[in-house]
């Protein structure tokens, strides 16, 4: 096995859920995970999508929010039959990364603070949604909430036992925010509640992303999850994912640095950029963060490295 940080294109096309685990835990916390909306209107214009500008400015995994698994539909892509009917598949060829997708967990029982956002059916959690991720071959799930949509803490755990029914890649799950929900996002003991339901990344706010969430929050979380890890087999590990989803994906370079460090300290695995800017972050953030966790010469290798020096181990 390598480390993710040693990858091209076609190691990453080829991993297992658990070599991709592996690989995460044995870079060290200096991985990537851009979010972009793909719907959206493409920050450079219909000739590249989001999740390709995500991979050259430095992402290692992309994830893919607001989008209908029963309408698959990927703004950016060429005109042609490939691309329309399997725009997945088409996708990871292109960008050569591990793919995934946010599930929603709605909890229609919760009073919110807004006006609820009702979403379709395909962007929510369900057995036949899960099934949809595993036949399209997204390369793990996220089960979170998107602002207003009423998504708790309660919804996404009572789903993660589904979801190991229903799905066979990585599971993450967590909030970045509240959704529209007042109260607490996450602290230790919410997070004592995601390692016990089995979860293979529990996604967390970044420290200064959400009010009251600080460095020392994340430390303590952190801390009792290696502790939990201790002894355990890597499919049975729970990794940590901080989450930068608050609209400070656009904020300046120097609190992307400030973000990106502290969550590095406070002991993530992989670190989250959000959507905010036209359906995806700044580009130049993306590369800033790349840059703090795991200076130049990881960065530009990941960008230069070529696609046909990896694959041996599987061909």
């Amino acid at each position: 096995m390598k480390r993710l940080l040693d990858m091209a294109g076609k190691d990453f096309l080829n991993l297992t859920a658990n070599e991709l685990k592996q690989a995460i835990v044995a870079s060290e916390g200096r991985v990537i995970c851009a979010e972009n909306v793909a719907t959206a209107q493409p920050y450079l214009g219909d000739s590249v999508s989001n999740a390709e500008v995500e991979k050259a400015a430095g992402a290692d995994l992309l994830m893919l929010n607001a989008f209908d698994i029963f309408n698959p539909r990927i703004q950016g892509l060429p005109d042609t039959p490939e691309a329309h009917e399997y725009p997945i598949q088409w996708l990871k060829k292109a960008v050569s990364r591990p793919i995934g997708i946010n599930l929603e967990p709605v909890d229609e029982d919760v009073d919110l603070v807004e006006n609820r956002f009702d979403i379709v059916l395909g962007r929510r959690a369900s057995p036949e949604t899960l099934h949809k991720a595993e036949e399209l071959g997204f390369d793990f799930i996220c089960l979170t909430g998107n602002p207003a949509t009423g998504v708790s803490n309660d919804s996404i755990l009572a789903t993660v036992a589904m979801a190991r029914q229903h799905y066979k890649g990585l599971i993450f799950a967590g909030k970045m925010h509240g959704a529209g929900i007042p109260g607490v996002i996450m602290d230790l003991e919410i997070a004592k509640r995601y390692v016990a339901a089995g979860v293979d990344v529990l996604l967390v706010p970044a420290p200064y992303t959400v009010p009251g969430f600080m460095p020392q929050d994340l430390r303590e979380i952190s801390q009792y999850v290696r502790a939990y890890n201790e002894d355990k087999e890597i499919k049975d590990r729970v990794l940590i994912m901080t989450a930068n989803g608050t609209s400070q994906d656009s904020s300046d370079k120097a609190t992307i640095r400030q973000i990106a460090l502290a969550s590095k300290a406070g002991g993530a695995d992989i670190q989250h950029i959000g959507d905010s800017m036209t359906g995806m972050a700044l580009p130049e953030n993306i590369y800033a963060l790349g840059v703090a966790i795991r200076g130049i010469r990881h960065q530009i290798t990941m960008l230069s490295r070529s696609d046909y020096r990896g694959g041996q181990a599987h061909e």
